[in-house]
């Protein structure tokens, strides 16, 4: 361990510099599509949500980083443009379960494999039970031969077609025997089309440049936990298994692992609460943290995030770090809710400054914000509205909105500051 902490500046500054969220754009940016994979790649992975009050949380999660960019962009890494090309059309991505149902780089669907045995001889939650069932298995040989022998299927097609006598599947359980072909790697998701899964067979599905050679379950998890402390920055020991959504008590052995190779480093490290804790960073991030230590990563940029965004991945770190509640409301009874419906963070600097909660009313145009708060101490600045006006110009953008509603802001003048500036 170092001698003196690392002082709170220094580790939200590493933490926001992992995450791509330290720096804005320069002027005239305008995203790529080698731009936007390159910041899924460096957050890992992005977690898929159906909520689209505004964009849906995939498509914000790249805003916050890359600001207005065109969404189809990630659609196309994602699916590609031409599914009978041998490279996938430009697919750089896949769909599969990581810290939630996330879009991940293909170079790494190699360490998911051992993660789709598993499920694939019923290991994990229902498809034990699910899979041990005669019927079950003869019902997931018949919807892996129809969709092998017919092509990619949704789950609908399934629906439209009478059970003929004999046969093992209707609507219902031929969606649980997709989703369990999926988990499983046989089927891979090949498109979306309204956010409806396709599924088609892996061979398919996948450019033929990925590699699927299965590495052991320890060198995949371990590879797994590498990108997490990477994306994470800098955090606490029980948490870098939370970016992926690994068990802890399955993550420890494998952290001290990691530890004890020398990849990942100890350091003492100052939190919000003005106490000093072990944490860990990657080794390869050293120096980062020593730059950031030194002033040299000063967090510039202001921008909002989606509930579901990687950087709140690492549980309690929202305020052992920033001193900020996150939490998602939308699934509270409205009468219960304190913030609102979907509210997003405001990230200002090195600081979470507040949240507002949004709903994109596509048909008229406006950009709603039912709510806005400030934290507890934020100063209403003009530099602050500024800074957030700039932001929400750019937001409005990104979301085809021509016009700006603020019904309720705490305090109000500050919303009244950030709408004039608008």
């Amino acid at each position: 361990m170092s001698a003196a902490p690392y002082s709170l500046k220094a580790v939200r500054a590493l933490a926001l510099r992992a995450q791509g969220l330290d720096a804005p754009n320069p002027r005239g940016f305008r995203a790529g599509d080698d731009d936007v994979y390159d910041a899924v790649r460096r957050v890992g992975w992005v977690q898929l949500d159906t909520l689209q009050v505004v964009n849906r949380a995939q498509y914000v999660t790249l805003w916050s980083r890359l600001g207005d960019y065109d969404a189809k962009a990630l659609d196309r890494l994602a699916f590609g443009d031409r599914a009978d090309s041998p490279d996938g059309g430009g697919r750089r991505l896949f769909e599969y379960w990581a810290h939630a149902a996330c879009l991940i780089p293909l170079a790494e669907y190699r360490c998911f494999m051992p993660m789709m045995r598993r499920r694939r001889d019923g290991r994990g939650g229902w498809r034990r039970e699910w899979i041990a069932k005669p019927e079950n298995r003869r019902l997931a040989r018949s919807v892996l031969e129809k969709i092998e022998a017919n092509g990619a299927a949704r789950p609908a097609d399934f629906r439209t077609e009478k059970k003929k006598p004999g046969a093992w599947w209707n609507w219902d359980s031929a969606k649980t025997a997709l989703e369990y072909l999926y988990d499983a790697g046989e089927l891979a998701i090949a498109n979306r089309i309204n956010f409806q899964r396709i599924y088609d067979v892996r061979r398919r599905a996948l450019p033929r440049w990925v590699d699927t050679s299965e590495p052991s379950e320890e060198d995949a998890l371990k590879r797994l936990l590498e990108i997490s402390m990477k994306a994470l920055g800098i955090c606490e020991p029980a948490q870098v298994g939370d970016y992926f959504h690994m068990k802890r008590t399955e993550a420890k052995p494998l952290v001290e692992s990691l530890i004890a190779d020398g990849v990942f480093v100890p350091v003492r490290a100052a939190l919000a609460d003005g106490e000093a804790r072990d944490t860990l960073i990657h080794r390869d991030d050293r120096r980062l943290l020593d730059m950031a230590a030194d002033g040299e990563i000063a967090p510039r940029r202001t921008t909002f995030l989606s509930p579901f965004d990687s950087l709140f991945w690492a549980r309690g770190r929202d305020e052992s770090v920033w001193g900020f509640n996150q939490i998602l409301e939308c699934y509270k009874r409205a009468p219960d809710r304190i913030w609102g419906y979907f509210c997003l963070p405001i990230l200002d600097g090195g600081r979470l400054v507040g949240r507002f909660d949004p709903k994109m009313e596509r048909k008229t145009g406006v950009m709603r914000i039912k709510s806005l708060h400030l934290e507890p101490g934020v100063r209403p600045s003009a530099r602050l509205a500024s800074s957030v006006a700039r932001a929400m110009r750019d937001f409005m953008r990104f979301h085809a909105a021509r016009d700006l509603a603020i019904e309720r802001a705490n305090p109000p003048d500050f919303g009244e500051k950030a709408a004039a500036a608008v």
